[in-house]
């Protein structure tokens, strides 16, 4: 469990990953040394599971995203494997979740264009013989953006 000191790396990490150890422990106030090892310890106990820069998809191009439900034909533990196994290495999916009710899988996908979508959802998701069932709800405009796990 973490104590007020963690939970302030935790937060001011998640807000910057790039904080130098020196400014991280002077944000936190904690000496240099004793904040690299609390560091160290969230990194090695598997609680910071790695640092990365965000990027702007829009600025990439990648203008359209959508949230889409995948039902598959058959609810069989090989079915699920193979749709897992085939959609994982697909870039157009940034977020995969397998899920309870009535679809089997949420898709987070980023593309260019609606054309790019609905090539994706013709040529790449439909046909798969695992999959019974897509529907797709595009985003208009994000109000929150994923901002980390509460500290």
């Amino acid at each position: 469990m973490q104590d007020r000191l963690d939970i302030a790396i935790l937060a001011a990490l998640q807000a910057d990953a790039s904080l130098t150890n020196s400014a991280l422990s002077e944000q936190v106030n904690l000496s240099p040394s004793q904040c690299s090892r609390r560091r160290i310890a969230l990194e090695q106990s598997g609680v910071i599971t790695g640092y990365r820069a965000e990027i702007d998809p829009v600025k990439m191009g990648y203008t359209i995203e959508s949230y889409t439900r995948v039902t598959l034909a058959s609810h069989s533990k090989s079915a699920s494997e193979e749709f897992t196994r085939y959609v994982l290495p697909l870039p157009e999916v940034v977020e995969a979740q397998a899920l309870t009710g009535e679809a089997d899988y949420l898709l987070r996908i980023r593309v260019k264009s609606l054309d790019a979508l609905a090539e994706f959802i013709h040529s790449v998701l439909l046909p798969h013989d695992a999959v019974s069932q897509v529907r797709s709800d595009v985003v208009l405009k994000t109000i929150k953006k994923n901002t980390g796990v509460l500290v």
